[in-house]
Formats: structure tokens, C-alpha cells, sequence
């Protein structure tokens, strides 16, 4: 999963990243138009709720919450940005040639296979749980090293401090 990095043209740009595996071209049949025309209006069009209104147009994607798609492997096409939640969703195509956006799974890229059900092979599993778990310990050991790093530099400047001290009155008292 490669990440790209903004180039700092504006500030708003300054510390942006973007996912590469990221694509958004959202599928027909899977996606409508949402009714969203309230914008802080009452019946008859008058605003009575101020500061509400504007935002870009979006599109309302079906989401497969209950992925009763059972036993049946599917395959990640797209990872994709959805504009109606804080989330990234996923295209599957399933084995029996049907296509359903459900939620990212965290750690997941595409190309990998998924499948739901009751009796999903356990070694998958554990293989993503122990992967996930050793980079955690990694960057819990690099956190505390850059602290230990820190915490080092900071005495050794303070021992320099106090020995500059002591050696300038150790002159005047010789």
C-alpha cells in the first residue's frame, strides 16, 4: 500500500497524504442520487436553522451490512472513499459474479480474498492477528526509544551546563 505525499504548494497541502490504492469510480447499479434538500430550510423555503447548506454533491452507495453472502469468497477490486460516512468501503466480486460494496477491513488491500460465514479457515485469521500484533510492538519499541533518545540528550545537555558552571567558578576562585 503505497501512500503519496503532497507536494507543499499551499498550506492546506502541507502535510497531506493520499493512499494510492484509493480509486473512486463508483459502480451504476450500486450507487443513486440521495434526496438531500433540506439545508436548514422549513416547508415553505425559508431558512430557519442559519449556517447550514452548501457542500459538494454526493452519491449514496449500498453498503452490505449483513453480508449473509455466506461460505461464498469474493474478491477486493476497489477500495473506494465514501463521502456519506468517515470511511473507506471496498467492491467485492463474489464467486457466483455478484458485486456489493461492504465496509474496508482494516489491514485489507486489493486483490485479497474475503469470505463471511460461520466457517471461515481459522490459519487466515491468526495470520493477520499475529501481523497485526507484531507492528504494534514495533512501533510501541520505536515510541519508546525515541523518548529513551530524547530523555538522553536532554542530561547530556544539562551535564554540559553544569560543568561549563563549575569550571567558571573554579577560575574566579584560582
Amino acid at each position: 500500500m503505497a501512500i503519496h505525499l503532497y507536494k507543499t504548494s499551499t498550506p492546506s497541502t502541507r502535510k497531506g497524504a493520499v493512499d494510492s490504492q484509493v480509486k473512486s469510480n463508483p459502480r451504476n447499479n450500486l450507487i443513486y442520487g440521495q434526496h438531500r434538500c433540506g439545508k436548514g430550510r422549513n416547508a415553505r423555503g425559508i431558512i430557519s436553522v442559519r449556517h447550514r447548506g452548501g457542500g459538494h454533491k454526493r452519491l449514496y452507495r449500498k453498503i452490505d451490512f449483513r453480508r449473509n453472502a455466506k461460505d461464498i469468497y469474493g474478491r477486493i477490486v476497489t477500495i473506494e472513499y465514501d463521502p456519506n460516512r468517515n470511511a473507506y468501503i471496498c467492491l467485492i466480486y463474489y464467486g457466483h459474479g455478484e458485486k456489493r460494496y461492504i465496509l474496508h477491513p482494516r489491514g485489507t488491500i486489493i486483490g485479497d480474498t474475503i469470505v463471511s460465514g460461520t466457517e471461515v479457515p481459522e490459519e487466515k485469521e491468526k495470520k493477520n492477528t499475529d501481523q497485526r500484533k507484531k507492528y504494534s510492538k514495533t512501533k510501541k519499541q520505536k515510541r519508546k526509544k525515541k523518548t529513551k533518545h530524547k530523555k538522553e540528550k536532554k542530561k547530556k545537555k544539562r551535564k554540559g551546563k553544569r560543568e561549563k558552571k563549575e569550571q567558571k567558578i573554579r577560575k574566579r576562585v584560582v
